[in-house]
C-alpha cells in the first residue's frame, strides 16, 4: 500500500542579493554591479541563501551579499503588498523547486544608495 504523499516542506523566500563584477557576469558596461530580487525555494532560508548563491556563481556572477525577507506569509504579515505576478513568480518557484530573478538592477559609481 502506498503512503499519501507527504506535502512539500519547501517554501519560497524573497531574496535581495547584491553581486559583484566578474568577466562574463552580462552585466552592462559601467556597473559596477548589480542587485538581484530573487524567489527561492527552500525548507528555511538558510537554505534557499545556499541554493541561490550556488546558482548565481554558476551563471558567472560574483554575489557579495544576500538579504532575506522572508516567505510570502512573513512578507504579508509585515505588511508588504505583493501584487499577482510576484506571487505567481513565488509559485513557479515552489512548482519548479527553482530560483527565480524577478528583476536586476546594475549599479554605476559606488553601488547603491543608502
Amino acid at each position: 500500500m502506498t503512503q499519501p504523499k507527504k506535502p512539500s516542506r519547501q517554501q519560497v523566500y524573497t531574496l535581495l542579493v547584491q553581486i559583484g563584477r566578474k568577466e562574463g557576469d552580462g552585466l552592462p558596461e559601467g556597473a559596477t554591479g548589480a542587485a538581484l530580487m530573487c524567489y527561492a525555494s527552500g525548507v528555511d532560508e538558510a537554505e534557499a541563501v545556499r541554493e541561490t548563491v550556488a546558482i548565481l556563481k554558476q551563471a558567472d556572477t560574483a554575489p557579495l551579499d544576500v538579504t532575506g525577507y522572508g516567505t510570502l506569509a512573513e512578507r504579508e504579515a509585515e505588511g508588504h503588498e505583493i501584487d499577482e505576478d510576484e506571487r505567481a513568480l513565488m509559485q513557479r518557484a515552489l512548482d519548479e523547486n527553482a530560483v527565480i530573478v524577478a528583476q536586476m538592477t546594475p549599479f554605476f559609481g559606488d553601488g547603491p544608495a543608502h
